[in-house]
């Protein structure tokens, strides 16, 4: 594990550094969307091109790194990136915000999955579970410490969004000088959802709507939390800390789907936010209780994302978890990209604590529908269901998968010739039923 990990420091270190900027991003143009007078429920909509923008780069950008190479399409897209922050900041209009939203999320789709490419061909079966939650840990950090950098200089100036192309710029050096062999990356075909939805119900519709309490949060989080009257300081602590607690709580729930499975803690996660998100409603202090429930609701929410995608796994061969991921990880990004300007509308006609009231009502909606699923069909026994291993709440990469485990499938194939070769025995006895009466008499 050492050694891998001081063969991908730049990898790690240069995540590090995308994942500050593409916070500080986030949560800026939420702010200063406010304070342009945008109204909210246009800062929804502009919040959501960044989503939208990752459903376009995770179908396409494979295709483009097939052509040209992992090194020279994480340059080009990262000076994508790099620039698009700073026509946000030349020219201020909603729908050129949206449009450099967009083009911000297909340019992060890219630099995910190369970079994660990157990691996974320097992992093996026997550690790639903790290298990619070290890696876990280095988005989540680094996307919560980014809020704090909001702290810098006024929002309201150009200076933080300098300093955002600067951070996605230096993110190129480590990277590109990383001696780490570039990957072969395979471009998967997608299993379809209405299939997807067949094998596994709950798991579809829980991560559809975990995306819709997503791009609530990261859409939104920074517009209520200004609305609310706080100062941009207690903006940027209100984002670390809903962030923070998705991270803190990531662990604890793995090891109780582990232990229980993966749909009672499901069941129990979305119970217990959606009660707090209610309890927010009417809770307008301050202080420590307020930051509590912020790192309560984002902690038992944030980690659905990768329950949801431990249970649908457990109903899938090793086969079909390579092709799964591709559509589980766009139905997350399609509900993105509609939680943010649903969650918007609302706060506009009722107010900024509907912020609050729609992840209510989204997690009591998985609440109902996984209670009904318990009644349809029983759940997999403990022993026989797939480990826990940990997801980043942001959708990345359809090209990783880490549950799947190159001996099993040769083990499925060494399975299927010995069926093969013991059906044709059966043709021959039948054809030939001396042999069979000769083995008998041995």
């Amino acid at each position: 594990m050492l050694s891998v990990l001081s063969n991908c420091w730049a990898l790690f270190l240069g995540m590090g550094l995308i994942m500050l900027g593409n916070g500080l991003q986030a949560t800026l143009t939420g702010v200063r969307a406010t304070m342009e007078g945008f109204g909210t429920t246009i800062t929804g909509l502009i919040m959501s091109g960044y989503f939208l923008g990752l459903m376009a780069g995770c179908n396409i950008v494979p295709k483009m790194v097939g052509r040209v190479g992992h090194v020279r399409t994480f340059g080009a897209l990262a000076s994508l990136a790099s620039t698009s922050i700073l026509v946000q900041a030349v020219f201020v209009a909603p729908w050129i915000w949206w449009a450099m939203r967009f083009v911000t999320g297909f340019a992060y789709a890219g630099l995910f999955i190369v970079v994660e490419s990157w990691i996974n061909e320097a992992a093996d079966n026997g550690n790639r579970g903790k290298l990619l939650s070290f890696y876990m840990l280095v988005s989540l950090g680094g996307m919560a410490g980014g809020q704090m950098l909001l702290n810098l200089s006024s929002p309201s100036g150009f200076e933080l969004f300098v300093l955002v192309s600067l951070l996605v710029s230096l993110a190129v050096i480590p990277i590109l000088l990383s001696t780490a062999r570039a990957p072969k990356i395979d471009v998967l075909e997608n299993v379809g959802v209405l299939q997807l939805y067949r094998v596994s119900p709950l798991g579809v519709f829980g991560m559809f709507v975990s995306g819709m309490s997503i791009g609530a949060f990261l859409g939104m989080g920074a517009v209520y939390a200004t609305e609310i009257g706080l100062s941009v300081k207690d903006v940027s602590f209100f984002m670390s800390t809903l962030i923070l607690g998705g991270f803190l709580f990531q662990y604890p729930l793995g090891w109780l789907s582990d232990y229980f499975g993966p749909r009672i803690v499901i069941i129990f996660s979305c119970t217990g936010g959606a009660i707090v998100s209610f309890i927010a409603l009417y809770y307008t202090g301050e202080g420590l209780l307020f930051y509590a429930i912020v790192a309560t609701v984002g902690g038992l929410a944030m980690p659905l994302y990768s329950l949801c995608g431990v249970y649908t796994n457990d109903y899938l061969t090793p086969t079909q978890m390579v092709a799964a991921s591709g559509t589980l990880v766009l139905l997350s990004a399609i509900g993105a990209s509609i939680g943010s300007p649903v969650t918007a509308f609302a706060m506009d006609i009722f107010g900024p604590q509907a912020f609050y009231g729609c992840i209510g009502v989204m997690l009591s909606s998985i609440t109902v529908f996984a209670l009904w699923r318990s009644t349809q069909r029983a759940t997999v026994d403990t022993a026989e269901q797939g480990d826990f291993v940990v997801m980043t709440t942001i959708p990345l990469s359809v090209s990783l998968n880490p549950d799947v485990d190159l001996t099993a499938i040769e083990a499925a194939d060494g399975d299927a010739k010995d069926i093969r070769s013991s059906f044709e025995e059966l043709i021959n006895d039948l054809e030939n039923p001396e042999n069979v009466t000769s083995s008998e008499e041995k």
